[in-house]
């Protein structure tokens, strides 16, 4: 039986906000592991591992913990749609990268908190554009412009099929987050559940993918791809979405959506660090304008 589902906090505490800028740290330095692994496994594989892997991690620790991860009777179509979206999402991002540079497809994924915000306006009740809402996305994401801009001086002959593979990624992205609320706006659900029909329902989608654009693979299991695959696996989808879908549960989904504007932002710094790409002047206005506009989101 549905029950309407606990409604969401309009405005974000200051644990909300800590926890989000972990979880863009964490998510910035995946792109960094996604680096790694891809030098031993095809990036659709891993994908599709790291769905299983997580799910078999959300169902186990359900299990030991007394919750349930299957959904309600008569609801598990709402399972598999938040699955197929969320393993479309993936194909479209990984298989883009095929054609553009790393720099524009982060340009074009985090278009994903337009998408949130303009659909949870007309979808999702009590989660209204706002002027200040308007200008604060617009400038975080000139933030994001900004850093990148003038990182791809040299483009591909086919970078535009990547650009649209972003952004329907991006767009696949927003719409799972869109498809979850609404759901649970009807339906009571927990984070265990949503997390898990989203990486469950996602793998045969994923490896389906795999089989058919990256076959036969050539797999070398170094120790750096094996971590990087755990990283992936276990502290991002497993722990990090853990908390995010906690959180989406809680809160309206385009303030949580502007956040994520920070997470290219660390990825570039990491990538920095690690690959010793540069960091300039421009990382920082960058930063300065993403957290301005994060305040105008969020005040």
């Amino acid at each position: 039986m549905s029950h309407p589902g606990k409604a969401a906090s309009s405005s974000l505490p200051v644990s909300a906000v800590l926890i989000l800028g972990l979880l863009c740290f964490l998510w910035g330095a995946n792109a960094v592991a996604i680096k790694f692994s891809n030098q031993g496994v095809p990036p659709l594989m891993a994908a599709a591992l790291r769905s299983l892997v997580a799910g078999l991690l959300v169902w186990a620790y359900a299990r030991l913990t007394g919750r349930r991860v299957a959904f309600p009777q008569g609801q598990q179509r709402h399972a598999v749609a938040i699955g197929v979206l969320f393993g479309l999402e993936f194909v479209f991002v990984f298989w883009g990268l095929v054609y553009t540079p790393v720099s524009r497809s982060l340009i074009f994924l985090y278009t994903n908190a337009f998408w949130v915000a303009l659909g949870a306006h007309f979808i999702l009740k009590g989660d209204r554009l706002t002027p200040a809402k308007i200008v604060g996305l617009l400038l975080a994401f000139g933030g994001v412009v900004v850093v990148f801009g003038t990182r791809s001086p040299k483009l591909p002959p086919l970078y535009w099929v990547g650009d649209l593979m972003e952004l329907a990624g991006a767009i696949f992205w927003a719409a799972t987050t869109l498809y979850i609320k609404h759901t649970t706006q009807k339906v009571t659900l927990d984070h265990y559940q949503t997390l898990f029909a989203q990486l469950i329902w996602s793998f045969p989608l994923l490896a389906l993918c795999s089989l058919a654009l990256e076959m036969p693979a050539d797999i070398n299991l170094t120790p750096m791809v094996l971590a990087s695959l755990f990283y992936q696996s276990v502290i991002v989808a497993f722990v990090s979405f853990l908390a995010w879908f906690w959180l989406m549960h809680r809160h309206t989904v385009s303030r949580l959506a502007a956040f994520t504007f920070m997470t290219p932002l660390f990825g570039v710094i990491l990538g920095g660090l690690v690959f010793d790409e540069p960091i300039t002047l421009l990382i920082w206005v960058g930063l300065a304008l993403v957290g301005g506009g994060l305040y105008l989101v969020n005040r």
